[in-house]
């Protein structure tokens, strides 16, 4: 979980960048999607993962 509260961390600052550079704001935007994509992906990733262990466990 710590990968996610970087990844967190960092699509936070390209929307604190948006919010302060008008003239590059579209492009800060992006960025912040493009980390937010990242992180819903390491959340499904770690929810597959725990789901995994847990059908491994279930079933031994």
């Amino acid at each position: 979980m710590n990968r996610l509260v970087e990844i967190r961390s960092q699509e936070s600052l390209c929307r604190e960048r948006a919010a302060l550079d008008s003239e590059r704001r579209v492009f800060w935007l992006a960025q912040a999607q493009e980390w937010e994509q990242r992180a819903l992906d390491e959340i499904a990733y770690h929810f597959r993962e725990c789901n995994l262990i847990q059908a491994e466990l279930t079933a031994a």
